[in-house]
């Protein structure tokens, strides 16, 4: 049972969780302006990342983008490399009308989507960046397995001065030549 000096400790709970959904709708995540979908389809090498559970203990871990047959949607294939076996999921991702489709809607698990905001991109497609609105989630991705240190901390700082905890950020073993 709750006592009466127990309360002074709960009261504040409601009022951090409204405080902290207020800052989170008055600090939106900015993406970037347009993405050509047709030119972001392809293999993507992550980088690094903040974790997520289902990537630990991956390496080679890359996200291959390919347009459905009737361009309604982005087939989603992530797979990596775990303890010495390949791991992967296949998902779907939609567009958000109006995002410039730098904003998309990724679903692995029927009824679940989650967000995927594009927040830096390379003019030339080289690289990405793509982070979640709460700030929980971020991927650093590049077309080649290997990232310019320069580029690579140019986004760092970036996903910073962002709000993005960078002290989360993991590289991403990608040493898989001998894996096919």
């Amino acid at each position: 049972m709750l006592k009466a000096s127990n309360m002074k400790i709960l009261k504040p709970i409601p009022f951090l969780m409204i405080l902290t959904l207020f800052a989170c709708k008055t600090n939106p995540l900015p993406t970037v302006t347009d993405v050509n979908v047709e030119r972001y389809m392809g293999t993507w090498y992550e980088i690094a990342s903040f974790q997520t559970t289902f990537q630990k203990g991956c390496e080679c871990t890359k996200a291959e983008y390919k347009l459905s047959q009737d361009k309604s949607f982005i087939e989603v294939f992530n797979s990596c490399i775990k303890k010495g076996k390949p791991s992967n999921i296949l998902g779907k991702a939609f567009p958000v009308e109006g995002s410039g489709n730098a904003k998309l809607k990724v679903q692995f698990f029927w009824p679940f989507k989650g967000d995927y905001y594009i927040i830096d991109l390379a003019p030339d497609y080289s690289y990405a960046m793509v982070g979640h609105p709460n700030r929980d989630y971020l991927w650093i991705l590049c077309r080649n397995p290997v990232m310019e240190d320069s580029v690579f901390q140019k986004l760092v700082l970036k996903a910073k001065a962002l709000g993005f905890d960078t002290s989360k950020l993991l590289l991403t073993v990608q040493k898989c030549d001998s894996i096919k």
